[in-house]
């Protein structure tokens, strides 16, 4: 990028919101001198923590995911939505410091978390081995203090039943030098009535402590809430004008479930908090693509309370003026050319390794080699991307020669085990090659025999997958040009809101991720079938 470009003024320039679209949850924002770094949760997708970075927080890039591979966390076996969440990043003495938590379970009261931190002197790495903190509750975070101590805070969870699961925000100290927590944790808030009070952020700012925390829910309640104190153990006293920000009652805003903030400072003293939002495709209704981050600008009057314009989430804020800094556009197809998967992929509950993602074995083809079934939570081997658009697609070329019934490969439009379509081929018991769809819909499958097509002598299938709001729609090209399947699947079982269940008062299901996009292969007989994309093209309207 020029200097010129480089340099150009921002004065007019706007935040659009939200910055990260599609499932981008928990942002926790950092600057590092001129560099802007925001980290996100990933669930059971790695890599895992995914981080972008800015120069203007108006235009940001991707720089991948910390967690690469099974050393720092091994995702095998994790459910729906549990794995990495609210990951934490600070940066101090010349190290970056990643903590994230590891979700195991969220049933009958109970969430088994673990506590993780990497450090590292690049935010690209290498990463540190991971240091085991506590599993008292998830959402940890680091906090350094002036006096060169550092804090983990957490959400405090109570299993006990009739007791409130959200204990309060617990502190304890973390020894740098000795990579260990050490002391006794204690508390150091309960939060206000809202409830649900987690995803603490600390900050020291004109001589107080500031705790920021989201209370309310993931969902539609969610808020961010600001209390402060002179001490560090508190008591810390909640702001009196109400939560810094929040959608509740304003079912008219586009960005919904504003919450989960964290505060970053730019170079010239102005404020901005990044936050969690949902898009709806209707009032209140189904967020197809998930929990997104958005920005907001803060006003900080010395010795007040930081305020956002409204106290609600704007989807246009001005931007900090610093010069603009736009990143070169990500193509719109990916050849397979590169050694390693592009940044825009993830992979399901493994990391793609040379075992099962081969890049090598055929120039500029994508092999994939066959997992397990839907249900399988080991060895799936699904390679996907983000939806990041109401109106969207995913195109590619399959080169495929199944055996059996058992073996699949296709595209879907995916969002957890149990919700997804699927259009693939496969062999039928008569031995021709065809192409099938399959839905799920919470676990009830839905065959579509009348929509089987013949690819018998086909060597290269072009298959498409479209969201066209709250419809999927499948086409196909055995050669002759795309051909569209007469049918439209509800795009909406692949939202957050469809996913979750709740049983009796208990959550048996959440939903935390948002749609994909993507290549699926299935080989359910371990038979050793593998399947070539020549290319994929995602693109947005």
């Amino acid at each position: 990028m020029s200097t010129d470009i480089a340099n150009v003024a921002t004065a007019t320039r706007s935040i659009r919101n939200p910055v990260l679209a599609g499932f981008h949850p928990d942002p926790s924002i950092l600057r590092v001198g001129d560099d802007y770094y925001l980290a996100t949760s990933t669930f059971e997708w790695y890599p895992g923590v995914r981080v972008h970075h800015s120069r203007d927080l108006v235009n940001w890039r991707t720089l991948g995911g910390v967690i690469t591979d099974r050393r720092l966390l091994d995702l095998r076996g994790c459910g729906d939505s549990n794995g990495v969440w609210a990951p934490d990043l600070t940066y101090h003495d010349g190290q970056f410091h990643l903590v994230y938590s590891d979700v195991a379970s969220f049933a009958s009261g109970y969430w088994d978390p673990q506590n993780f931190l990497v450090t590292a002197e690049d935010i690209t790495g290498p990463w540190s081995d991971p240091v085991k903190l506590h599993g008292r509750g998830f959402d940890a975070a680091l906090f350094h203090d002036d006096d060169g101590t550092s804090w983990l805070l957490s959400m405090s969870a109570d299993w006990r039943p009739g007791r409130d699961r959200f204990g309060g925000i617990e502190i304890q100290q973390y020894d740098r030098a000795a990579r260990s927590l050490v002391g006794r944790p204690r508390i150091l808030f309960t939060g206000t009535p809202v409830g649900v009070t987690e995803g603490p952020h600390l900050y020291r700012h004109d001589g107080w402590y500031w705790l920021i925390t989201a209370e309310g829910g993931t969902s539609w309640e969610h808020q961010v809430t600001v209390a402060r104190s002179r001490e560090l153990f508190g008591p810390y006293v909640v702001d009196p004008d109400g939560p810094l920000l929040t959608s509740v009652g304003r079912p008219e805003l586009r960005l919904q479930k504003a919450g989960h903030g964290s505060l970053v400072r730019t170079q010239d003293g102005e404020w901005y908090l990044a936050h969690l939002v949902g898009r709806p495709y209707s009032p209140l209704g189904s967020c197809v693509l998930g929990r997104e981050t958005a920005i907001q600008r803060v006003e900080w009057p010395a010795d007040g309370w930081p305020q956002i314009a409204g106290g609600v989430p704007a989807d246009e804020v001005v931007a900090p003026d610093l010069p603009a800094h736009p990143w070169p556009a990500e193509p719109d197809t990916d050849h397979f050319d590169a050694p390693e998967l592009g940044l825009c992929w993830s992979t399901l509950r493994r990391p793609a390794t040379a075992d099962w993602v081969d890049l090598h074995s055929r120039p500029s083809h994508l092999r994939i080699h066959g997992g397990q079934s839907p249900v399988g939570r080991q060895a799936p081997s699904l390679v996907g991307r983000r939806v990041g658009a109401m109106h969207c697609s995913l195109e590619t070329v399959l080169e495929f020669d199944p055996v059996d019934h058992r073996q699949l490969a296709g595209i879907t439009a995916y969002y957890n085990t149990l919700n997804w379509h699927h259009l693939y081929l496969t062999r039928a018991d008569d031995g021709r090659t065809v192409l099938e769809l399959l839905s799920s819909d919470n676990g009830r499958r839905t065959p579509h025999p009348e929509l089987t097509v013949d690819a018998s002598g086909v060597d290269r299938v072009g298959l498409r997958a479209v969201f066209d709001g709250p419809v999927v729609r499948f086409d196909y090209d055995l050669g002759a040009g795309w051909q569209r399947l007469p049918v439209d699947l509800d795009a909406t079982i692949l939202s957050d809101e469809h996913a979750a269940l709740i049983i009796d008062g208990e959550p048996a299901a959440w939903g935390f991720t948002g749609a994909f996009l993507g290549l699926w292969v299935q080989d359910l007989g371990g038979d050793g079938a593998y399947a070539d994309f020549d290319l994929a093209t995602y693109r947005e309207q």
